[in-house]
């Protein structure tokens, strides 16, 4: 965790300096531009959910270990992967779901074997005197 709060404000100076050179800074479109109303709330949106993903990652690593983190990332990216095949029609092709029971049995596996350690755990602390 600490790894980004040192990140963070160097990749942000960083950016200052890069930033101009690929956006535009004044005029139409540009940061310190005209922005119309709905555009300014979808980068605040945009923003806060950010915000918010960072917290879970913080959460979630504080919680259990980078390995579960990495787990529940690929668990996103095959629900990302049935949804766009469920709600958008998006081909999916044999390697592709077979990729996808792949993942999701693996994670089904971690999770087995994760919650059969803390139950050993458990079990040890409560059987002493």
């Amino acid at each position: 965790m600490q790894l980004l709060y040192y990140q963070a404000p160097m990749s942000s100076a960083i950016l200052m300096f890069v930033v101009p050179f690929f956006e535009p800074v004044i005029g139409d479109g540009g940061i310190f531009g005209n922005w119309s109303t709905t555009a300014l709330v979808m980068v605040v949106f945009s923003g806060i959910i950010a915000f918010l993903v960072n917290l879970s990652i913080y959460w979630i690593i504080g919680n259990t270990s980078p390995v579960t983190y990495n787990m529940f990332g690929h668990f996103k990216f095959c629900i990302t992967l049935l949804g766009g095949y469920i709600l958008f029609k998006d081909p999916l092709s044999i390697n592709q779901g077979l990729g996808i029971l792949c993942t999701l049995f693996g994670i089904l596996f971690y999770t087995h074997f994760k919650l059969g350690e803390q139950e050993e755990e458990k079990s040890k602390l409560t059987q002493r005197p």
